[in-house]
């Protein structure tokens, strides 16, 4: 592809900081294991980051507290947009024009490929071809991370795909204040926004969320931190294969195998 003909459209671009601070937390946890196997410097691209590239260098800050050498990498479709970002340019740390080609000199793959509130402006079927283009540039074990979160960050869902297809949906909530953990449907992904109805895994997820959440409301005077563990636990308990554990739920973060809410064959 070439490098002047960058597959996608410009987006909205609206971002804040610390926007994606839950999905940094969950690549520099569960996920830390892919940038610590390469020998090489790992190489992540912040996919579509906006306007401004304030998370592509809070994403640099992260990860290199796991790994020092990581490279992040900035791509934007705009070019007035990588313009702007050059003068944040740093060791480690760099921004650059493309789409969901991932452009990356010397053919380099990365390990990890962050795309967050990109493919939501998408049409589902746009989408699934994105993610078969981003796949294809990615490092073996490498890791698409397709997601969607709130204006604060507060709610984000993102699902993780690798080589084999979508593995998981994490969903994570700022758990003060939360009322009932069904309200990031409005942030679902573009592969299962417009799955939350009767009949689909994600509905049934959620639906069983809110009612298990609604049963744990004695715990709710010991902190919404407990209520939300117990809800998780009796969620596992109930035959839901959640991923992870305690530690990751007190973090207001629940991961599911794809299989249990991957959308129904039409």
């Amino acid at each position: 592809m070439a490098a002047d003909r960058p597959v996608g459209v410009i987006t909205r671009g609206t971002t804040n900081p610390n926007r994606l601070r839950r999905c940094d937390r969950w690549l520099a946890g569960p996920q830390a294991w892919r940038l610590r196997r390469p020998a090489a410097a790992p190489v992540v691209v912040d996919l579509g980051y906006g306007a401004s590239p304030v998370t592509a260098v809070e994403l640099h800050d992260r990860l290199r507290r796991v790994r020092p050498d990581v490279e992040v990498v900035g791509i934007e479709i705009d070019p007035a947009r990588v313009a702007a970002a050059q003068h944040l340019t740093r060791p480690g740390l760099r921004f650059a024009r493309g789409g969901f080609e991932v452009p990356l000199p010397g053919g380099r793959r990365p390990v990890v490929v962050r795309a967050f509130n990109v493919l939501r402006q998408y049409d589902e079927a746009e989408a699934e071809a994105a993610w078969a283009t981003v796949l294809d540039r990615l490092a073996p074990d490498g890791l698409l991370v397709d997601g969607t979160c709130d204006e604060l960050g507060r709610l984000a869902a993102w699902v993780a795909v690798t080589a084999n297809g979508p593995e998981s949906l994490t969903l994570s909530w700022r758990l003060r204040g939360l009322e009932q953990p069904g309200v990031v449907a409005e942030r679902l992904p573009k592969s299962l926004i417009h799955r939350n109805v009767p009949g689909e895994g994600v509905h049934a997820l959620l639906t069983a969320l809110d009612d298990l959440w609604h049963r744990q409301a004695p715990l709710a005077s010991y902190g919404v931190r407990q209520r939300f563990v117990a809800t998780v636990g009796a969620l596992r308990e109930a035959g839901w294969p959640v991923l992870g554990g305690p530690a990751r739920w007190r973090l207001g973060e629940l991961t599911v195998a794809w299989d249990r809410v991957a959308p129904r064959a039409e």
